[in-house]
């Protein structure tokens, strides 16, 4: 008798050692109809072409004046872009293409190993612009990210030698993420942030979407490669209630609230320690007389005025948004719980807890500081806005002082930790910090993948992250060297969960798969 050899085990993969950027939109050119955003990451014509001046953008175009309140830059004037870049990109060029492939090149050389990059919708910002020349549907936006996302792969291939000799490798899996990384090139994976995803609008409380439409929503994203989703972005909708803005764009997002849903946000005592974010309109003997006198008018044109916080959204995960949920965990999908209310993250956490699911991520900074440890020690994965090493003007909070206090005191060890750029998502992207005049980041520097590097020349004009933060994609090898500069005796522990983070980002996705 024969007896079978005993299967060999399976070989353990080799950790991936490097960055990841969890959070980006590097196909927000084609988003939102096409009209908000001037120049894109890649074109036939190179770089003439794909940052060439947008008369909607400069001199008094209507978009020149959004940006200039967007980003309190000044009103642009003449040619502002290639070759000279003398006025974008810049790291208040909130409507300016801000990841060039050069740059993302020079991220990736830096030490970079994976970026997420989000397919990104919202039909009530696109219905509102002037000249938008594609289709404002949110999964007609996202299809069209799809189509130039491998477009601009196939581009970089032609630069390299040709079909898959390139460096920039769209990754539909967590093998292909490991495959990519074996081979030292990046890997570049698709999540999605829409508002209204699977057309799932809310309109005075009445969804717009069913369970099948959300079933073949998911199959879509499923078919794509997805990694990440959304469930809920900015906007209350059918699945769930949004983490409510703060400040003037907390009113500005209010009111896109109102538009997509005919409501604006409503807001209950909080019963817990988590608050969703104060609202700039608070009540008050004239905000109240004014709510009083505005209330006969038309529709929407009341004025929102809510009591003093910590304010709560009223609206939780919906029975569509836990259908929602479920069929992503049963898709292998991890699920972002920024930009969702306490009560509908607090929920969705309950839903995985009870499963044993760990495919949970916050990448920006948008759940609280509560929620996010609670999902880290759920299994999940924490990356943070990145803002700059220190406190600036713009930014009251460094991402060392935020690193610091998103890792103190948990229980689950911390195997790697990501960034979130949000680069050409209507995010300021960190400026210089005011102590490079007296520390500054000397160049030239070893980047976090060993890589010596000297200022950037991109076109015409020489960057230096002191003088002009992140100012586009390729700064965030010097950035990420800043971090280590500042980080002081933190610096090793820092390094270990930043070249951690490819790796744990990866490994979060593959347990759910």
């Amino acid at each position: 008798m024969t007896v079978p050899l005993a299967a060999a085990p399976a070989q353990a993969a080799t950790p991936i050692r490097g960055m990841v950027d969890a959070h980006t939109h590097i196909a927000a050119s084609q988003a939102f109809g096409g009209a908000l955003r001037c120049g894109e990451p890649f074109a036939p014509g190179g770089m003439a072409q794909a940052l060439a001046d947008c008369p909607t953008h400069s001199d008094l175009g209507h978009f020149s004046l959004l940006e200039s309140v967007l980003g309190g830059t000044p009103v642009p004037g003449g040619t502002q872009g290639y070759p000279t870049f003398t006025q974008w990109p810049a790291s208040n060029s909130q409507l300016h293409e801000q990841a060039y492939y050069t740059g993302i090149e020079r991220a990736w050389r830096g030490g970079l190993r994976v970026l997420n990059n989000y397919l990104v919708a919202n039909r009530v910002l696109c219905e509102m612009l002037i000249g938008s020349p594609y289709s404002c549907d949110e999964m007609d936006q996202l299809r069209r990210q799809v189509d130039y996302m491998n477009r601009m792969e196939a581009h970089i291939d032609a630069k390299h030698g040709g079909p898959g000799r390139g460096w920039f490798r769209i990754a539909r899996s967590p093998e292909e993420v490991r495959s990519i990384a074996a081979q030292g090139k990046l890997a570049v994976t698709l999540g999605v942030e829409a508002s209204e995803p699977f057309g799932c609008r809310m309109i005075n409380d009445v969804p717009l979407c069913s369970a099948e439409d959300i079933d073949r929503g998911l199959d879509e994203f499923a078919s794509w490669g997805v990694s990440t989703v959304f469930p809920v972005h900015k906007f209350d909708n059918a699945l769930g209630g949004a983490r409510m803005d703060e400040d003037l764009a907390g009113l500005a997002v209010n009111v896109g609230n109102k538009i997509g849903t005919q409501r604006f946000w409503e807001t209950e005592p909080c019963t817990g320690p988590d608050a969703d974010h104060d609202q700039p309109i608070a009540s008050t003997p004239v905000a109240d007389g004014l709510s009083a006198l505005t209330a006969g008018a038309p529709a929407g044109a009341a004025l929102p005025v809510y009591p003093e916080a910590p304010l709560c959204n009223v609206r939780g995960l919906t029975p569509l948004g836990e259908h929602a949920v479920r069929g992503m965990m049963a898709r292998g999908m991890v699920i972002n719980i920024d930009h969702m209310s306490v009560k509908t993250a607090t929920r969705t956490l309950d839903i995985a807890a009870e499963s044993g699911y760990t495919g949970l991520i916050s990448d920006h900074t948008w759940a609280t500081q509560g929620i996010t440890r609670r999902m880290h020690e759920q299994g999940g994965f924490v990356a943070a806005f990145a803002w700059p090493a220190d406190a600036t003007e713009t930014f009251e909070t460094g991402f060392l002082e935020a690193w610091r206090a998103n890792t103190a005191g948990t229980t689950r060890p911390w195997a790697g930790y990501g960034f979130g750029s949000d680069v050409n998502g209507l995010a300021h992207l960190a400026d210089a910090r005011p102590s490079a005049a007296t520390d500054p980041l000397v160049y030239p520097f070893t980047a976090l993948s060993g890589e010596v590097m000297d200022r950037w020349q991109f076109g015409d004009r020489v960057y230096d992250l002191n003088v002009d933060g992140v100012a586009q994609y390729g700064l965030y090898a010097d950035w990420a060297a800043d971090l280590l500069h500042r980080a002081g005796s933190d610096r090793p522990e820092l390094e270990r969960q930043l070249m951690g983070g490819a790796e744990a980002w990866t490994a979060n996705w593959e347990r759910v798969r």
